[in-house]
């Protein structure tokens, strides 16, 4: 579905337009706000994504909810989130509690 108008609009020549915001715009929020909040280590739009399903399945949401939530797979530029197997079904040498991507 292409929308008429964007939630986050971009710009074309310095002007807002109603074209998508580019990725370079969203890691320089994502650093500047890792910045603002004191936060020292790297950071990127990933470690949010990651951060959000991790929530998430720690909430108690169960895997395709968080899949349909954090969009489709068919991209490169999204990282999927195939599968999250619990730490005590995983091999031993995880931490309890801990989630590997599979």
């Amino acid at each position: 579905m292409k929308p008429k108008t964007y939630l986050f609009p971009g710009t074309v020549n310095h002007w807002r337009a109603d074209v998508p915001i580019t990725e370079k715009i969203v890691w320089k929020a994502v650093v500047e706000a890792a910045k603002h909040a004191g936060v020292s280590k790297h950071v990127s739009p990933h470690t949010l994504r990651h951060s959000f399903a991790t929530h998430m399945l720690e909430a108690g949401a169960d895997l395709r909810t968080i899949q349909v939530l954090l969009g489709s797979c068919q991209s490169r530029r999204h990282y999927c989130l195939l599968a999250l197997v619990p730490a005590s079904s995983a091999s031993s040498s995880q931490p309890a509690g801990s989630y590997r991507g599979v």
